[in-house]
């Protein structure tokens, strides 16, 4: 062997952890919200059926776990359980996926109290639960809906036991985002709010967008988590259950499997010791559980600079005037 090829694996090894075990590995959970559909009263119901179809046929084409989280008033229609949307979620388990609650109503803890939002934690598991317990499962997560987890200390301890005593864990976000806009956008095309000669061309140029955001969003995350605790902690994605990803959940997968990560169900992620972190922040508003740490520790406004937003057009398209 040449010096200079000893040389080279003399750098290499000193540059190299002390072994592949201890390299750190990237890794994500992914959770889905609104389930059985998120703007399932706002679109016509072969519509929807359709495009839960093709959501399925993604998260099978995909091939990795996935928690979604089921808003049980959804699947209703004036007061009634629509058997064809309990049918949804029959699919979702069929799929190999988790399901977990997210409130009757998809209530807002900050504008209800903590009662009324322990009594939309129960009715949000009335047909849940026994769904569950015909595969042997029982709900194991929950997710706040907006992620506004209470405005006082002694709330989030209240409504943590509630939900310990249920069997519940609360499912935190890392890596939040405006996905909603970007559905709300797709479904106005898709539903003809556009001129058909130009609807092709706008579905394919939001579904180019939302994954070159998605992934803005997660190397956001990413440089966040390595500056508030000095490494990328395994990261939790916040996605709904709507057209957008019933035509783009596999290709993001596979852009963020291309980034490095390894995606994982949330038990993995969360046995990660920063969540065991109490979460310190009582504003009024939802944001991830990283902004919640670094608020907490008071860190300045500049530390939180640089997240991606949506693009003008799409706002508009949606008809949102804010994030």
């Amino acid at each position: 062997m040449s010096p200079t090829a000893r040389l080279a694996l003399l750098l290499i090894a000193l540059l190299l952890p002390t072994s592949w075990a201890e390299a750190e590995e990237r890794r994500l959970a992914i959770t889905i919200d609104d389930l059985p559909w998120q703007q399932i009263g706002a679109s016509p119901a072969a519509s929807v059926a359709s495009q839960h179809a093709a959501l399925i046929a993604e998260l099978r084409a995909a091939g990795v776990p996935a928690t979604g989280f089921v808003n049980e008033d959804k699947l209703e229609r004036e007061g009634r359980l629509q058997p064809e949307r309990e049918a949804m979620l029959r699919d979702w388990l069929d799929a190999g996926m988790e399901l977990g609650n997210h409130t009757y109503g998809h209530v807002d803890l900050h504008a209800v109290g903590l009662p009324a939002y322990q009594e939309a934690i129960l009715r949000g598991e009335r047909v849940l639960r026994p769904l569950l317990a015909e595969r042997g499962q029982v709900p194991r997560w929950f997710r706040h809906p907006y992620l506004r987890a209470g405005q006082s200390a002694e709330d989030k301890a209240g409504l943590e036991r509630f939900l310990a005593d249920r069997g519940y864990r609360i499912a935190p976000v890392t890596v939040d985002n405006s996905e909603w806009i970007f559905a709300f956008a797709y479904r106005r095309v898709l539903d003809g709010e556009v001129a058909a000669d130009t609807r092709d061309a706008q579905l394919q140029r939001l579904r180019e967008t939302y994954l070159a955001y998605m992934l803005d969003k997660l190397d956001y995350y990413a440089r966040f988590s390595q500056a508030l605790l000095g490494y990328e902690l395994p990261q939790i994605l916040l996605l709904h259950a709507n057209a957008i990803n019933a035509h783009s959940y596999a290709a993001l997968v596979a852009a963020i499997r291309a980034r490095g990560y390894r995606i994982v169900g949330l038990d993995e992620a969360m046995q990660d010791p920063a969540y065991a972190r109490a979460d310190g922040y009582f504003g009024r508003w939802g944001p991830s559980w990283l902004h919640r740490w670094a608020i907490a520790e008071k860190r300045p406004r500049e530390f939180f600079a640089g997240e991606p937003h949506t693009p003008d057009w799409v706002m508009a398209l949606a008809g949102v005037e804010s994030e």
